[in-house]
């Protein structure tokens, strides 16, 4: 059942017929359904992130110039 140190059971209620078929077709459909939880929530942590990116570029506005050459420069000056 994998390495988790605490679990939970979720349930699902699913057609008869479904359930039938995963079983007949020898698909483990409670692996499937962890890849598949783990999966979105990876997808949604990225879209939200990426929501809070576009808010904080919004906020700070377009830089204007190289300001990693700019740094750069200043570090090398003060040596």
């Amino acid at each position: 059942m994998g390495s988790c140190l605490l679990s939970t059971v979720i349930s699902v209620r699913v057609p008869r017929r479904l359930r039938e078929e995963l079983e007949r077709l020898g698909i483990d459909y409670a692996e499937e359904i962890r890849r598949f939880l783990e999966q979105r929530i990876r997808e949604e942590k990225t879209r939200r992130i990426r929501e809070r990116l576009a808010r904080l570029r919004d906020r700070i506005g377009r830089v204007e110039g190289n300001l990693a050459a700019e740094f750069i420069r200043e570090d090398r000056e003060q040596r």
